[in-house]
Parts: C-alpha cells; structure tokens; sequence
C-alpha cells in the first residue's frame, strides 16, 4: 500500500520535488546514527541537526535529562523536517535506558570524546558494524553513565591550544570524515527498501497540507 499511497501523494507536490526525494531517499543511511545527551544551546542543537541531514544521517536521538532540546528555525533552516527524531525523556536521568535501547538494535556505542583509549578519526573502523556517536552537552561533555557504558571512545585529531571544538563543529566534522568513509567502502549502509518507502512517504505528508484528510479520502475508496 506504501507504494501506492506515494504514487499517490506525489501529485501535490512538484515533479522536481518528488525527483529530489527520490535522490536524496538513496543516500540515507542509519549505519550512522547520532545520540545528543542534554544539549541545552538551541543553536547547536540545530546546527547537529543540519549537519545530520546535509550527511544522510536519517535518525537522531536526544536525551533529555535535564534540558528540554529545542531548535533554533533560523539555524536548522528545516532540517528536522526530514530527520526521525527520538527523544528520551521518560525518567530522571534516560542515558542508560537509551544505550540500552541502541545496543539491542545491535549499535555499538561510541563517545565522542578525549580517552585513554579513544581511537582518532582516521583510524575509526566503519565495518564492524552499525555505530551510534555520542555527543555530550557543552560544558560538562558525556556524562559519567555515558563513558562508562560507551563500547569505544572516538577523538578527533587537534593540533592547536585549544582542548576541543563545540558539539555542532566535532559533529560536523566526524560526520563528514565518517560519511565519506562509508560511501568510499563496500559497506551496505543504505536503507532497506522498506525503509526507503517508509521514509518517502513521512517526507510527502510533512510537505503536504491537509496530508492526512488527504491520506484517509484515499484509502476509504481504495479498500
């Protein structure tokens, strides 16, 4: 029925339009993901969320535990129109109930972050299978049930005096260096067919007004 309702859809929206979904659906992926704990800047929590989308990172998933995540329009520019976004926020602190979450989805955990036994950038093992990147809030970093829980501790390489970049520019920077990484392997990373559909079809209601009257004539006369 996906297949249908989007063919369906397509009509309300402009052929240069649709074509476009149609592109940009074949490079998502969610090999990659991205976990944000406790971000409370708006513009950086926007700025991640572009990031995410300009990379083909589908899902992105905020943990907020103390800090409500709110977007800045004028910096995300719609980004998270085209983003799954789970948020975590059901008990006092969500880090572990999360972790816990990705790890039976069969994600490894990576922190983001300066360790003893972090690994640079350039060495980071795309292939061992489908990674989350953690990224702490702007002060304090990852919190202590973070770090201890990651499977992998991830740095990028710095030269300067400065200990560390911001959250929106180390998120920019290790999500280009590891899309590229990815999309320059044999590595299947893409979305299922499934997946593709699924995702389309979000994309064609978020840009569709009254998309779901819309949705609803058409399935009662196509029963």
């Amino acid at each position: 029925m996906n297949t249908e309702l989007i063919q369906y859809l397509s009509r309300f929206i402009t052929k240069e339009r649709f074509s476009l979904f149609n592109k940009n659906i074949q490079d998502r992926t969610k090999y990659m993901t991205v976990v944000l704990e406790d971000i409370y800047q708006p513009h950086n929590a926007s700025a991640v969320l572009r990031s995410c989308d300009c990379f083909g990172v589908q899902d992105v998933h905020i943990i907020e535990n103390e800090n409500e995540y709110s977007v800045n329009p004028d910096v995300a520019l719609g980004s998270s129109k085209w983003l799954n976004l789970y948020k975590y926020n059901e008990f006092e602190n969500n880090t572990l109930s999360t972790i816990h979450t990705l790890k039976e989805k069969g994600y490894r955990i990576i922190a983001t972050t300066p360790h003893i036994n972090d690994v640079n950038l350039d060495n980071f093992d795309v292939s061992k299978g489908k990674f989350a990147l953690m990224f702490g809030s702007e002060r304090p970093g990852l919190s202590d049930i973070a770090m201890n829980n990651a499977d992998e501790f991830l740095k990028i390489p710095m030269y300067g005096f400065t200990e560390s970049f911001n959250i929106s520019v180390s998120a920019a920077v290790i999500l280009h260096h590891l899309s590229l990484k990815l999309r320059q392997s044999d590595i299947n990373f893409k979305l299922t067919n499934i997946e593709q559909e699924e995702i389309t079809l979000e994309w064609l209601k978020r840009s569709i007004k009254d998309s779901e009257n819309i949705i609803t004539k058409y399935l009662q006369t196509h029963k």
